[in-house]
Formats: structure tokens, C-alpha cells, sequence
């Protein structure tokens, strides 16, 4: 007998979106450290990921964060990243923390590099399972170049299963 299970389609070509994916909005408070008008922290969440999806750009150059402060604690399995840099060479750093205790302390889970470079490797998608339970807080940190040059971090999107 065959096993099969059906996968959702993408909404659109690079997009993907894990059918398990928790809805952020409904669960969690988000705090970011800044947002540009043009590109708020909302679209990390809208669905339109992928190359070319809509992003998240901090509004000042710099280390910035994003924070799912959830209603209440969570058992997580995952956490997606996708960051689009079609302009600029640089060297992106992300470093994944969490927390148990309400947000007093973080403990951090990786860090991960994404190096871009025009004409290039432009989008970079990651998935990284990190299974914990009583999860208050997922923080994102983003150093948007690791040589120090001046720069905004970005993001297209972030999902929590």
C-alpha cells in the first residue's frame, strides 16, 4: 500500500510557508528595535515570502532585534528565516535566542552567517529545529555586516512551529 501525504503549494513561485507554522499575531506581542515606514516588522508575517517578498528593514544602521513575546509559554520544533539582500555585499549575522522565564534571560540557541553578494547569492532560507518547551520569548538579533560597515538588517520572514 502506498503512503502519501498531501503538502500544501506555495502561494507563489519561492514562497513556503510550514503548514504547522504557529500565527504569530494571534500568539505573540512582536518588538522590533526599529522598522522604516516602508518596510515595517508586519511583513515578516504576511505571507509573501520568498525572493522578492515583501521585508522587514530597521529604519537605522546597526545591530537591531525582533522579539515574539508570546501570550503564553509554547512548545516550539522550529524556527524559519528567509533575508533578501539584492543591493549590497555583506556579511549578515543572526544569532537565535530564547527564553523561559518571560524575557528576563535569553539563552542563545545558534548564530549563522548569510554573505550576499549582488549578481549572486541574493536570499538566503534557512529552517532550524530547535525543539524546547515553556518558550516565552524567540529573539532574533542581526548584525547587518559583520565587517562593520554601515548597513540595515532585513528580513523577508520569520515563522515559529
Amino acid at each position: 500500500m502506498l503512503r502519501k501525504q498531501l503538502i500544501p503549494m506555495p502561494t507563489r513561485p519561492g514562497a513556503r510557508r510550514a503548514a504547522d507554522a504557529k500565527d504569530i499575531p494571534a500568539l505573540a506581542t512582536v518588538l522590533v528595535t526599529s522598522e522604516s515606514s516602508d518596510h515595517p516588522v508586519d511583513n515578516l508575517f504576511d505571507g509573501r515570502d520568498g525572493p522578492g517578498g515583501s521585508r522587514w528593514i530597521a529604519s537605522a544602521d546597526g545591530e537591531q532585534a525582533v522579539v515574539l513575546a508570546f501570550d503564553a509559554p509554547q512548545t516550539i520544533h522550529s524556527v524559519g528565516l528567509e533575508a533578501e539582500e539584492p543591493h549590497a555585499s555583506r556579511t549578515q549575522e543572526l544569532c537565535l535566542s530564547l527564553s523561559r522565564d518571560g524575557g528576563q534571560t535569553y539563552r542563545d540557541v545558534l548564530r549563522q552567517e548569510f554573505t550576499f553578494s549582488p549578481g549572486g547569492a541574493t536570499f538566503e532560507r534557512e529552517d532550524w529545529r530547535v525543539p524546547a518547551d515553556g518558550v516565552t520569548h524567540v529573539r532574533v538579533a542581526i548584525r547587518p555586516d559583520k565587517g562593520s560597515a554601515p548597513g540595515r538588517a532585513t528580513l523577508t520572514s520569520l515563522t515559529v512551529s
